[in-house]
């Protein structure tokens, strides 16, 4: 081998090495050029926020630093009843999440497949779900009482309406000419539904399941701010009443973070579930 022929494979492997070591620098600038795409504009509103509290651009007993709202979660969750507040909400908003999933689910199912008892509910569902849940809730207390029960119903009657039309809508939408090839082959009805229905009907379920969530969390605010003495709701109004405004503000961005952490579970479980469905989530 001569000298050229080394000089020139000294090169290469140099080469080759300076190539390795900016793969990994390329990566983490690409990874953070998309978290900046994505989070940038959320970033910039925050230090805004705090900027332009700590010069006083604006009232700084309104709009307080972050600083002194996540001291004030802190003390919260540590000393104060914000870690209580939180667990109550939580059950409240997640047994009646839980139970417009039992029953929507199902009852959509079944009215997609078949129109008579479609048409038949209709109507009625169309009232109910026109009536707003906060002008029922007075009915609602005279039937069940001030206690957990009425407030538990409210939330639970304003998220069964949007994961019911959803499912509906989405049995509506599988392509008759599946259910239609399912049956020519041999398929029983619980095959079709099973094979066809189901899996077609899915992404419109999960479209349902991320509106409900939000709906379960603003009732869930809107009842505890009416008439409880605990939860997060309840926090917000009472802090806001005493003037603890950075408090106020900590529950304010535990519920959006509640509300975040829902979402992003049923869009991993529907991303988990629906693999072959091309639909955005």
């Amino acid at each position: 081998m001569s000298v050229q022929d080394v000089n020139s494979t000294v090169v290469a492997l140099n080469g080759e090495e300076e190539a390795g070591g900016q793969k990994p620098l390329q990566s983490l600038l690409e990874g953070a050029g998309r978290f900046l795409s994505r989070y940038g504009l959320l970033i910039g509103f925050l230090l805004l926020w705090h900027v332009a509290s700590i010069q006083r651009w604006v009232n700084p007993s309104v709009f307080p630093p972050l600083d002194d709202i996540a001291a004030a979660f802190w003390r919260g969750m540590t000393q104060g009843s914000l870690l209580a507040d939180l667990g109550i909400s939580l059950q409240r908003s997640g047994i009646a999440f839980v139970a417009a999933v039992a029953v929507a689910v199902p009852l959509g199912l079944f009215m997609g497949q078949i129109r008579a008892v479609e048409r038949a509910l209709d109507p009625i569902l169309q009232l109910f779900r026109q009536t707003s849940a906060l002008a029922l809730y007075p009915v609602f207390i005279l039937l069940l009482g001030l206690g957990e029960l009425s407030k538990v119903f409210v939330i639970f009657w304003a998220t069964i309406f949007p994961l019911l039309l959803s499912t509906i809508g989405g049995v509506k939408e599988v392509d008759p000419k599946l259910v239609e090839m399912a049956r020519v082959y041999g398929a029983s009805r619980l095959q079709v539904f099973r094979r066809v229905v189901l899996p077609g009907a899915l992404p419109s379920i999960f479209v349902g399941l991320r509106l409900s969530a939000t709906m379960a969390l603003l009732m869930l605010i809107a009842s505890e701010m009416i008439g409880a003495n605990q939860g997060l709701g309840f926090q917000v109004m009472n802090a806001q009443f005493n003037f603890q405004i950075p408090l106020m503000f900590s529950a304010i961005f535990l519920l959006a973070a509640l509300g975040l952490a829902a979402n992003y579970t049923i869009v991993l479980l529907q991303r988990r579930l629906c693999r072959w469905s091309n639909a955005p989530v």
